[in-house]
């Protein structure tokens, strides 16, 4: 749910600063780490009631598996989608983990036909894109 006084429209995905912008009162608001989907129409504008959470964990990790992600991206009817979490440390840097379960993501998408544009991880008023760091 977006915080109280978040403007209703949903953003076009056209860059990490977007997605990081649309995603910080979400995770300003997080003390552990979570994880969302955007999960985007064929103008990769966020669908209505983005972001997804997927998960929550712990204050340093949360668990998060393909088979959760692209039942909601399914369910949400999703083009295409991008991941975001926050890193609670203030560290916007990504994880051996991080790393993985997007490998993962990317994998599972093009199987299915729904592809993981980015992975924005958000933190501190920073954050790190595996699209711009070409990790993808």
């Amino acid at each position: 749910m977006a915080p109280a006084d978040y403007p209703g429209r949903e953003p076009q995905v056209t860059s990490a600063g977007a997605i990081y912008r649309f995603m910080l009162p979400y995770a300003a608001r997080e003390v552990v780490e979570a994880f969302w989907i955007l999960a985007l129409d064929a103008q990769t504008r966020a669908m209505k009631g983005a972001p997804i959470v997927i998960t929550r964990g712990i204050l340093i990790s949360a668990l998060v598996h393909p088979r959760e992600v692209f039942r909601a991206a399914l369910h949400a009817n999703a083009m295409s989608i991008v991941a975001v979490h926050n890193h609670p440390s203030g560290d916007p840097m990504p994880s051996p983990d991080d790393s993985v379960i997007t490998r993962q993501l990317v994998s599972s998408g093009e199987m299915i036909g729904i592809p993981l544009l980015d992975h924005v991880i958000v933190a501190s008023g920073r954050h790190v894109s595996f699209a711009e760091q070409r990790l993808l």
